[in-house]
């Protein structure tokens, strides 16, 4: 049974997308199979995977929630790597909130769509909303743990007690087994002071739940979803893949996992 990690974060432009394509991506590289949920009304996991999210009859994530088809008729696999694939966003998911709204069981609605799925794949990785609405509390309710992005800015802790407390409150009353997978310190410039003044305060306030892999600011990182691209396969040389390989190999050790699945 594969392991369902949420990357959340309600501020929006903390690399929570781009956390998810290309962890996803390195996972998939140490030859662990992987599924990404594009959980995001946006769609920029489905694009930065080089799927055309304008695609008329594109089958996606909201449609499987919706009922209107399953997962396996609209999971995709991103070419380049063997073991990667893709349940896409379409812009119907924008809808969702609303259509959910008034449903009884309604943050239970993503959870019964990877059920479906979840013993094909070691690891699936939901992209969140930047919000703390209905989708994210669906989210929530379907993972096993929950990483948190946290970009190296002034405001980076700010709004963070409300995520926590969000995680609470789902832990309390819709998912008891929900854990931090763990602090993730994204868009690290070592030009600036700044920046390690907030790794110091994520340490300090969450100690060994902070990741020691730290996401630097790097050019081909932000470069490759334009090209439909995880960075392992638009540069394996950068520091971005680097970075990301070397987060894939630290969650593989904190769950008791070999770094390449034999």
């Amino acid at each position: 049974m594969g392991k369902v990690i949420a990357i959340a974060n309600q501020k929006g432009g903390v690399g929570k997308t781009t956390t998810s394509i290309n962890l996803g991506a390195s996972l998939a590289v140490l030859e662990y199979s992987v599924l990404i949920v594009d959980f995001d009304p946006q769609g920029n996991a489905s694009t930065g995977l080089g799927i055309d999210i304008q695609e008329r009859n594109l089958k996606g994530i909201y449609q499987c929630i919706m009922g209107s088809c399953t997962p396996q008729e609209a999971i995709q696999q991103y070419e380049d790597i063997e073991k990667l694939h893709i349940l896409p966003a379409t812009i119907d998911l924008v809808g969702a909130e609303i259509e959910l709204a008034n449903k009884d069981d309604r943050d239970a609605y993503l959870k019964k769509v990877i059920d479906q799925v979840r013993n094909n794949y070691d690891f699936i990785i939901i992209d969140c909303t930047p919000s703390l609405g209905i989708l994210t509390s669906n989210a929530l309710a379907a993972a096993d743990s929950v990483l948190l992005a946290i970009q190296c800015e002034y405001f980076a802790l700010e709004g963070l007690s409300q995520l926590l407390n969000t995680i609470r409150i789902v832990q309390d009353n819709i998912n008891s087994s929900l854990m931090i997978e763990g602090f993730l310190i994204t868009m690290f410039d070592v030009r600036l002071k700044l920046s390690t003044q907030v790794v110091e305060e994520v340490h300090k306030h969450f100690q060994e739940l902070t990741f020691d892999t730290i996401i630097q600011r790097n050019v081909k990182l932000a470069e490759a979803p334009s090209f439909g691209k995880p960075v392992i396969t638009y540069d394996i040389n950068s520091v971005g893949a680097k970075n990301y390989l070397n987060l894939a190999q630290e969650i593989l050790r904190r769950n008791h996992l070999p770094e390449t699945k034999q």
